[in-house]
């Protein structure tokens, strides 16, 4: 005898009249369903910091066939790929951003890229580069990489790149959201829609507690925000009435998590360390694995087992 099956008359009413109501819906409105949103992880990896020297490809060797390991659906990186293009000149630039590429593909999956300090291209006045030069500031980053910023969807989530490096006048950069930039994350929220749970990465962080307890950073005498992000008010206040998740985000090389308002700010460790010199304030190198469940964000850092041949303090 098949068993029996009870349906209370309230539920039944509810589950049919709900099906009964999309069935109604147009061909084309219940095509624009957003999908719901479904479990999966992905690796954000940051602070690679390639460089020939001190082990660094085998570093990243070594943390990218570690992720790949994991099978995640693809991997975010969160800034500073190379060591460095910002103070040296075009032959050094393009060997590092070449040792960059031929490592990547280690990783063997779909990577989005966000663009950090030491991605951009002969700022720094000591690289000897002429601001005329065609790969100035973000253009060999871009040529080389991808887009500074931008957007895409995954499984019923939206993901933001943040390019929060911005060269000045003065051959300098401030951590800052341009306006331009300001106005496309509004209108990019505005279409995904208040509801699709969002995750944003961005290299300089916009909400940290780092700066009141790092030495190298306290106080700072900078004339420019490079510890957080100087606009960060403005960028926050286009969150409002959007599910934004978390804010994944590099440059300190050191694993926080700051809530705020209903937002994980997540600083993360660094693939390089202590920039090869192994950990940084106790944070050995290694990269971190997301994983979204249920509407829920979670986290976990996977050191990667460097060893580093010149362990030292950097600062």
């Amino acid at each position: 005898m098949a068993p029996s099956i009870t349906i209370d008359r309230r539920s039944f009413l509810k589950t049919t009249g709900a099906a009964a109501a999309f069935a109604a819906l147009p061909p084309f409105a219940r095509a624009a369903q957003p999908p719901a949103p479904a479990s999966f992880q992905f690796a954000f990896l940051t602070d690679t910091h390639i460089e020939p020297e001190l082990n660094a490809p085998q570093g990243c060797d070594l943390a990218f066939r570690k992720i790949a390991a994991f099978k995640p659906d693809f991997a975010i990186m969160g800034g500073d790929h190379v060591y460095d293009a910002n103070a040296v000149d075009a032959t050094r630039a393009n060997l590092v951003f070449d040792l960059y590429k031929k490592t990547e593909q280690a990783l063997q999956m779909p990577l989005h890229h966000t663009i950090g300090n030491h991605d951009i291209f002969g700022v720094n006045q000591k690289s000897g580069i002429a601001t005329s030069d065609p790969a100035y500031g973000k253009k060999m980053f871009q040529d080389r990489i991808g887009r500074t910023y931008y957007s895409f969807d995954h499984k019923g989530h939206h993901f933001i790149i943040l390019d929060s490096i911005q060269p000045t006048e003065d051959r300098q950069w401030e951590a800052r959201i341009d306006d331009a930039q300001l106005a496309w994350l509004t209108e990019d929220l505005k279409k995904a829609g208040a509801a699709t749970p969002t995750i944003l990465s961005t290299h300089v962080p916009l909400v940290s507690a780092f700066p009141t307890y790092a030495n190298d950073y306290a106080p700072n005498t900078d004339k420019y925000s490079r510890a957080t992000i100087a606009n960060s008010t403005e960028v926050l206040a286009a969150f409002e009435g959007h599910n934004v998740l978390a804010v994944l985000q590099g440059h300190m090389h050191i694993n926080e998590s700051v809530h705020y308002k209903g937002i994980q700010f997540l600083t993360c460790g660094a693939v390089c360390g202590n920039w090869w010199h192994g950990p940084r304030m106790g944070f050995p190198e290694g990269f971190t694995m997301v994983t979204l469940h249920a509407g829920k964000l979670s986290t976990r850092y996977e050191p990667s087992g460097f060893q580093s041949l010149d362990p030292r303090d950097k600062f």
